[in-house]
């Protein structure tokens, strides 16, 4: 409906207002997703990959760049507003299939949340790349940008932490409703207001502004009360994105879109997997991930937009930026749905080629011929275990998480690191002994994929696993597995026994 489009909106100052709106609300919603305390949970290893990626695939694109033939600073521009992937496109998918929790899902959340904070950075490398002048004028430009950054960064955490929270008071915010709604409101489009005066993007003092209360002591809340709008944000970000697009150039120019959107995915996605495989990750969580986070994220059209008006970017490379990351982004939805099962495919062709990576794989610890073994040692694995353990049975851990495997040794079982969704993870654990399989991951399709393995490796065991949703409990039983344990049935369960204990305690 663009000025390229139908000429809904004939105004080129209409539709760039639109697109400032669109991509600002977006990335402050994103904003709000991001915690410190998240991002510490995923472990070093994960956020090491994470900042790995973003450098190795900023220097790598920008030398292929260069060696098309453009000038370094335009290879360097091009390479910024490639490097990230979409937060929100990610995050909705592996939502929507129920794919968070699973390792590869947990991965790309990680990645997504370091790739986020480098944004600011990633815009203030084009200032320095579009900046003329002697070297003291560049420095005192981009310095004064970074200081305008930090003082606002500085100011808003002041408000939120202490302005805010003492004067209005958490409890208060999080029982008001409309007050939560009210300050983000204030706090989002403030913010971005402040950003446009002191000359740093809008889009970027939005995400600053979010990022700064997610948080916050009252973010829970806040999150809460945006979710009904993010539909909302997410469809003006798309369609003020699509108006951007230039369809007649599209179509004059598809064989060069289309060629660099496949060689983006294929390049972004071998990129990020050998990177997790470089931190030890598996092999097929790895590829996964990898196809998950191979799209070409929304800040993209910030990065874009920047590059285009400091003159680093000339009108076609920027109609180039604009189509692959559309492409990229309709392309999402079907890498996550198919990310698995190539992870999966690919980790088996590989062990094939070297089997002498799997002719290594031996439990760790002290027996090799477990009676119980439980796949997966999150918080419901280490209960399970514990139980054995303390009736005598021999107990063999599978996990991927290598730094469980020290806790698992330490309370006397086995350990076998390892995908147990790879038949050649179970093949080679010497299971023949095992009566029983407890499988406690939260994954379903894996779960699934497991149960398919055990039934074909050890037909007479039996398989107790557990489901996240009751919704996949009966696929599960249709699998094979003996019994199924929902977590949402569990809770119901242990809840009205609480309250039953209350209510009776109070009679």
């Amino acid at each position: 409906g663009g000025p390229t489009g139908l000429y809904f909106i004939g105004s080129q100052g209409e539709l760039e207002f639109l697109a400032e709106l669109g991509v600002s609300l977006l990335l402050f919603s994103l904003g709000l997703e991001f915690s410190w305390e998240k991002l510490k949970g995923f472990g070093s290893s994960t956020l090491i990959s994470g900042v790995l990626q973003v450098g190795a695939t900023l220097i790598i694109l920008s030398m292929i760049c260069m060696f098309l033939g453009f000038e370094t600073s335009t290879s360097m521009a091009i390479a910024a507003t490639f490097t990230v992937s979409s937060t929100a496109c990610v995050l909705r998918v592996l939502g929507e299939r129920g794919e968070t929790d699973s390792p590869y899902g947990r991965k790309s959340i990680a990645i997504l949340l370091v790739q986020d904070i480098t944004i600011v950075p990633l815009a203030l490398l084009l200032t320095l790349l579009g900046t003329e002048g002697t070297l003291s004028q560049i420095l005192y430009s981009v310095g004064s940008i970074l200081t305008s950054v930090v003082l606002l960064t500085l100011g808003l955490y002041l408000f939120i932490h202490i302005a805010v929270t003492r004067v209005l008071g958490t409890f208060t915010i999080q029982s008001n409703r409309e007050l939560s709604i009210l300050l983000g409101t204030v706090i989002g489009l403030g913010t971005t207001w402040i950003a446009h005066e002191i000359g740093i993007s809008p889009s970027l003092g939005a995400f600053l502004a979010g990022m700064l209360l997610g948080s916050s002591p009252f973010a829970t809340q806040i999150r809460a009360d945006i979710t009904s709008v993010k539909t909302i944000l997410l469809t003006l970000f798309f369609g003020a994105a699509g108006m951007a697009a230039n369809p007649v150039w599209i179509f004059e120019n598809l064989f060069l879109v289309l060629s660099t959107t496949v060689a983006l995915l294929i390049f972004k996605a071998l990129l990020i997997a050998g990177v997790l495989v470089l931190v030890k990750k598996s092999f097929s969580v790895a590829l996964a991930t990898g196809c998950t986070l191979s799209q070409v994220g929304e800040f993209a059209f910030v990065l874009g937009a920047l590059a285009l008006d400091l003159e680093l970017i000339d009108e076609e490379i920027h109609n180039l930026v604009v189509s692959v990351a559309i492409l990229s982004l309709f392309s999402t939805p079907f890498l996550i749905s198919n990310a698995p099962k190539l992870g999966l495919a690919l980790a088996r062709l590989q062990k094939r080629t070297s089997p002498r990576e799997t002719n290594n794989l031996a439990p760790v610890g002290k027996t090799p011929q477990p009676e119980v073994v439980v796949i997966g040692f999150g918080p419901a694995g280490q209960s399970a275990a514990a139980v054995f353990e303390e009736r005598g049975e021999e107990v063999l851990i599978i996990d991927l998480n290598r730094q469980a495997q020290q806790q698992a040794l330490q309370s006397g079982y086995s350990f076998l690191v390892g995908d147990a969704a790879m038949p050649e993870i179970l093949e080679h654990a010497e299971l023949e002994s095992a009566k029983l399989f407890l499988v406690t991951i939260p994954h379903f399709q894996s779960t699934r994929e497991i149960i398919r393995h055990l039934r074909e490796l050890s037909p007479q065991a039996r398989i107790v696993v557990r489901a996240r949703s009751e919704v996949n409990v009966e696929a599960l039983y249709q699998a094979g597995a003996h019994d199924v344990v929902s977590d949402e049935k569990e809770s119901g369960v242990a809840l009205s026994k609480h309250a039953l204990h209350l209510v009776s305690g109070q009679s």
